[in-house]
């Protein structure tokens, strides 16, 4: 039992990743909406255990071309699932479901945040966070002085 569900989990893995690399390329093929635009990245996709929905991670960048990239991904979540049909020898294409990946936005502001840190630190003259702090050898006490 255990080892036809593996076969099943593996299956749909290799599904989910023939759909994550073929809806890229027809993303990157152009569909015709002005709306889409930017870099648009697939960062996932999982497919439901009955195969009906596909859901799909989009990344856009710019972040001003966000929203408006995701809505005309979704208005076009039906001719993608066309030419799909067109590249896949599947019995059934899921149907799309387009969600903006958030990760990798938590990520700049995280790198910001640091960056902001660091230069904080710097303003203060402190050390780097990540350089390592010297030592005080064991024969001394903490104010560096011997007595």
């Amino acid at each position: 039992m255990s080892r036809d569900r593996e076969k099943t989990n593996h299956r749909a893995e290799q599904f989910a990743a023939e759909l994550r690399e073929l809806i890229q390329e027809i993303i990157l093929r152009g569909l015709n909406d002005p709306r889409i635009a930017g870099l648009i990245t697939i960062t996932g996709v999982r497919v439901t255990p009955d195969a009906k929905e596909a859901h799909v991670k989009v990344s856009v960048l710019p972040e001003e071309k966000q929203d408006l990239t995701y809505h005309g991904l979704r208005a076009a979540s039906r001719h993608i699932r066309h030419q799909l049909s067109d590249l896949i020898r599947h019995r059934q294409i899921p149907q799309i479901i387009f969600k903006l990946d958030e990760t990798l936005k938590r990520e700049a502001e995280v790198n910001r945040a640091l960056a902001q840190v660091a230069l904080e630190r710097e303003a203060r003259g402190l050390p780097p966070s990540d350089a390592p702090t010297p030592p005080t050898p064991p024969d001394q006490p903490e104010g560096g002085r011997t007595p």
